[in-house]
This record gives C-alpha cells, structure tokens and sequence, in this order.
C-alpha cells in the first residue's frame, strides 16, 4: 500500500507540549498586536470590539508547532474508519439522531440535506459538539498571522472573527476553536462562518457553539451551497475489474452509472449498479485498487469541499450509512 500523509487533522492535534520554540516567538508578539489593532480600527472596527477582541491576547506556541509539524499517518482506509468511526461512536451518532431528530428532519427539509449527513459531519468534526477546542480564537488567528507563513491568510481570517464580535454572535469568552481557528460544533473557520452559519432559531446570533438549530442548519446550509443532492446518497464502495484503466480514477471523471457498469464496475456483492440514468459518478481510488474503491457521487464533491479529504469523506459518509443501517 502507498504511504499517505495525514489529510485530516485529529483533534489531538489540538492538545500538544508547549516547550518548543520556534523563529516565531512571545518576543515581537505584543507589538504585532498593536499593529493589529491598530489596521483593523482603519478597517472600521470599533474601539470597544478591539478591546474585547484582544484583551486576553495571547501567543500560542502550540499553533505554531501545530502548523510546522503537523501529523503523517502511513494508514490505509481500512486501518483509519475503524479508527476514526470506531463503534461507539457508531452507536452514539444513532442516539444523537434520535434525540435531535425533530430538529433534524425540520432543517433537513428546508435545506434539502438528509439529516444522517449532518449527524455525521457533526460526529467525525467535534464528536457531536464535544472536543470543539479550547484556543481562544482570536489568539489562535493572530498567533498564526504573526507567524508568518501564511500571514494573509490567516489576517482575512481575523478581520473576519472581529466582524463575528462585532455583529454579537458570540461573546469573545466563548470563542473556542482549534489552533488554526476552526470554530464551534461545525468547525467552520471565520469565513466560513460568515459566508454559511445561519441563525435557526431566530434570536438575531448565528451560535454554531451552543444553538443546536444553528449548528444542524448552519452545516446543512453549507452542503446545499456545496451541491447538495437529497435523492442520492455520498457514493458506494465498488469493485473494479481486473485491468481497469486507473487512469479513470478522478473526481474530473464523470460518467453515467451505465457506463461504469459497462467498463465492469460492480456493486461489492457482485451485482450490477443502480439502473439510474440521472446519476453522473466518478471512480475514487484513495489508496490503490487493492484497497477500498468508491464510486462518488455529488455529495462526495461536496464533502470534498468541506474538506479536501478523501479520508474525512470516506469517514462521513460511512458513518452516514451506519445511521442508516445501524448494527443490532
């Protein structure tokens, strides 16, 4: 099997030894704040929301290390789902579907997402709203601008947490998130969040840490922009006949279900693909044929979008099928 860096961050990532030093250090970091400061009132942002915003400011080491080494895996598919979906979490997702399902299949209607997608995300992203990150946002954002590698990046992201501040959606205690600044129960990052996070329940805050009604709407409302399609499911595990062209393996590649049956592709058991012809596909190899092997279906590409993964999709989408189907 190929070897594959880690393309989805664990969540462990989030709690690393602090004694690391970097070129990138508490030294400068005060007056980059104030420089800070002082481009966003210029940008409009209030005194009173800069006082807010940086009262606490602080110089995470940890993001920096984070960012400068973050994580290789050598796994397999077949080694990372049972890790990243082992079976409580498998169990966990259904109880959460049922506690939530009113909400659930409320905004899965308005926004045209099945509501076991959204428990899923919710469940690979934070485990259901439990490990959502203890950094200070605001903190984490400019630690990582004040590093330097990807300084604009990471400032856009800034101006756009201040614009969350300022508009009352959160208030700055409760801005947690992770060391690159993803967000609340979604793990949106601030442009996300403001481009996404929807106020569901109506009391004027878009609360994708505490609102259960913002956070399920805020990720069903960011797939139905991303493509979405309530008429099919994510794709299919498959098989592919000896000698298939890999070359054929993209997500560039679409074909009709049809015509991937009639390049040999087949269902797991054997049998022959759905008999829909409104269905374009593509075939996804994510570690080599002797592995697991997907046909992918638009809502792949949008998982994709949430996160270029094909590891974080492939972990969605079968905890997705495992509140579908769930295991007596």
């Amino acid at each position: 099997m190929k070897k594959f860096a880690a393309m989805v961050l664990s969540l462990g990532a989030l709690y690393l030894a602090p004694n690391t030093t970097y070129a990138a250090d508490e030294a400068g970091f005060a007056d980059y704040v104030k420089a800070i400061k002082a481009e966003a009132l210029e940008k409009g942002y209030t005194e009173a929301t800069l006082e807010q915003a940086f009262a606490e400011a602080k110089f995470y080491q940890r993001s920096v290390k984070a960012d400068k080494n973050q994580p290789e895996f050598k796994l397999t598919l077949d080694t990372y789902l049972p890790r990243a979906v082992p079976e409580w979490k498998a169990k966990q997702a259904v109880e959460k579907y049922n506690e939530h399902k009113d909400l659930l299949e409320e905004v899965g209607a308005k926004y045209g997402v099945q509501p076991r997608f959204i428990v899923a995300l919710w469940g690979i992203e934070t485990n259901f709203g439990s490990y959502t990150g203890g950094f200070d946002v605001v903190s984490a954002l400019t630690t990582m601008a004040y590093e330097g590698r990807r300084e604009e990046f990471f400032k856009d992201q800034l101006w756009q947490a201040l614009t969350i501040i300022q508009e009352g959606h959160i208030d700055v205690a409760q801005m947690k998130g992770s060391w690159a600044g993803a967000m609340g129960q979604t793990q949106f990052m601030p442009s996300s969040f403001m481009a996404y996070a929807v106020d569901y329940d109506g009391d004027g805050r878009k609360d994708i840490w505490n609102s259960m009604g913002d956070v399920f709407a805020s990720a069903a409302n960011y797939l139905k922009n991303a493509g979405w399609k309530d008429d099919v499911t994510w794709g299919r595990q498959v098989q592919l006949p000896e000698g298939f062209d890999e070359s054929l393996a993209s997500l560039k590649t679409k074909k009709t279900l049809a015509e991937w049956q009639a390049l040999g592709v087949r269902r797991m058991d054997g049998s022959a693909l759905p008999q829909r012809d409104d269905i374009q596909a593509s075939v996804v190899i994510p570690d080599d044929k002797n592995g697991r092997v997907y046909l992918a279906y638009a809502n792949y590409d949008a998982l994709m979008r949430w996160n270029r993964s094909h590891y974080f999709v492939a972990a969605v989408g079968y905890l997705s099928d495992r509140i579908r189907f769930p295991r007596q």
